[in-house]
Order: C-alpha cells, then sequence, then structure tokens
C-alpha cells in the first residue's frame, strides 16, 4: 500500500511539473520538485517525531555511511530529474515516463551489488515482463525506438536505481531508530541538500530562472508536495523491503500515468502502449505473487 500510494504521488508530482513548461525550463522544474518540497518534508519529519516514534538520539544516530549515500542519492536523484523532464521534449508524457520504468532492473543489480540483495527468480521474471511491457509501450509504428527518448529515459532510469539504492542504504545506515524516523530522516537530509545546491546554483547561474521559477509558486508547490509525500512513501517502503521488491512494484505508476496523459494532457496512446501497460501489470501481479 505505501509503494501504491508512493506511485500515485510521483506521478501527480510528474503531471506537475509538466505544467511548469513553458513557464520555467527543465532546471526550474526540477528545484521547484525540491525546493518548494523542502518546508513538507520538515513537516513530515516533525510529524514522525511527535506523533510516531521519536529520533533515536539527539544526533539521530547519524553516521558516515547515512552520510556518504544520503550524498550520493541526493545528486543522484537530481540528474534523474533533469534526464526524466529531458526525455518528454522527444516523447509524450507516458512514453518518456515508461522508459524510466526500466529503473528495476537496474536497482536489482545496484542492490546485490552494492546491498547484498539477491532477488529470486520469480522476482527476476516479474521485472522481465514488467520491462517487456516499457519495450512495447514505447516501440514506434515502424518498428524502432525514439533514439533520443531512450537515451534520456534509460539515463534516468539508471540514476533513479542508484538514488534509490542509496537512500535505503543511507536509511539503513543510521545507528538506530525505526521504519518511520529512519524514512523521514534520510528524506529531510536528502531534500535539504538538494534545495541548496540547486538553490545556490541558480542563483550563480541561471537567476533569471530562479526567479520564473519562484513566481510559479502555485504548480510548484503542488509540484513540491507531491514529490515530497511520493518520497517520503518511498523511503518507507524501500527501508522495509528491498529496493528491487519496491521498485518493481512501483511499475504500476505508469497506470497513473497513461490516465494523466489521456484525462489531464489529452493524450492519445496507441494500441501498442495499451499492450505494454497490460504486461507491466501483468509484472505487478507476478511480483506480488513472489513476495507473498
Amino acid at each position: 500500500m505505501i509503494t501504491l500510494c508512493a506511485a500515485f504521488l510521483q506521478n501527480a508530482r510528474s503531471s506537475f511539473q509538466k505544467a511548469l513548461k513553458g513557464r520555467v525550463g527543465p532546471i526550474g522544474a526540477v528545484f521547484s520538485r525540491f525546493g518548494f518540497g523542502l518546508p513538507f518534508a520538515l513537516i513530515w519529519l516533525t510529524v514522525v517525531s511527535f506523533a510516531v516514534e521519536p529520533p533515536p538520539g539527539p544526533i539521530w544516530g547519524v553516521t558516515w555511511t547515512f552520510g556518504f549515500y544520503t550524498v550520493l542519492g541526493a545528486l543522484s536523484q537530481i540528474a534523474a530529474t533533469v534526464a526524466l523532464l529531458a526525455s518528454f521534449n522527444y516523447a509524450n508524457f507516458a512514453v518518456g515516463t515508461a522508459f524510466s520504468k526500466t529503473e528495476p532492473v537496474q536497482a536489482a543489480l545496484l542492490g546485490a551489488l552494492l546491498l547484498g540483495e539477491v532477488p529470486t527468480l520469480m522476482v527476476v521474471a516479474a521485472i522481465a515482463v514488467g520491462v517487456l511491457g516499457v519495450l512495447v509501450a514505447t516501440l514506434q509504428p515502424e518498428g524502432r525506438l525514439n533514439a533520443k527518448a531512450a537515451a534520456w529515459g534509460l539515463g534516468s532510469a539508471a540514476l533513479f536505481g542508484i538514488s534509490a539504492v542509496s537512500f535505503r542504504a543511507a536509511s539503513l545506515g543510521l545507528d538506530d531508530g525505526g521504519v518511520w524516523i529512519r524514512a523521514a530522516t534520510t528524506l529531510s537530509a536528502a531534500t535539504l541538500l538538494q534545495a541548496v545546491l540547486m538553490g545556490a546554483w541558480m542563483a550563480w547561474r541561471t537567476p533569471d530562472e530562479l526567479r520564473r521559477t519562484l513566481a510559479a509558486w502555485a504548480p510548484g508547490a503542488g509540484a513540491g508536495a507531491a514529490g515530497a509525500f511520493a518520497s517520503a512513501c518511498w523511503f518507507t517502503a524501500m527501508t522495509l523491503e528491498p529496493v528491487a521488491h519496491v521498485r518493481a512494484l512501483g511499475q504500476v505508476e505508469i497506470i497513473f500515468t497513461f490516465a494523466a496523459s489521456i484525462f489531464v494532457f489529452g493524450e492519445r496512446p496507441a494500441r501498442r502502449e495499451v499492450i505494454g501497460v497490460g504486461l507491466m501489470i501483468l509484472g505487478v501481479a507476478m511480483l506480488l505473487l513472489a513476495t507473498a
């Protein structure tokens, strides 16, 4: 359930960010996720600290492992979001997001290499079926892939995979604390770092873009809120379960994405895209059976 909430909120965040197109550039759209999301991340940390479980200590169990993986995850997530938004320039909203859904394969490999979490054969099969659905959905009528959309989308998937594994490692790297406080602490630290780094870079290099982004506060706040609470759900789920399981189940986002593509942006999916979504749903069902 936590992962399903994360997928829904992440799709909402991407929709808000796409709504910023024409008002701000890709960098401004990415900053809106972190800059406007920071207050919501801190609010969530406060709620968890007082209503769910207290922090484990005065420095919240922070370790060097936590710090290293938080920085790696934060930087990878920034780059991944930029790549995802860039993919929208070469394919529609649904297809651009679909390419990034190859992330579970890369996340599974990274999880096995860095955390020793080797998926079962059933989980591997479920991931493979889901990725096949992505490929079917994004195959062009003439039988070839959109090379530029594929490059940006696959690059986005790789970076999202690195960030996902890094955030799980960071959360588990805290000395103490339960699932909720670990996830909320990691989220707040990462979002703070991302907001400061991107805000400082934009103030130095693109001050006009920063002003336009701050002026577009309404959709920006929507993207920030949806992004912060989506990340809260992702981080909590990935503290509970291996990244490969969480990200594979998270492919249900593509269903929400196609709904947004049709009803919000007025885009019409082709038959192959509908078949691809069907395969992704099958992959998710297989994953649920494998991890039941």
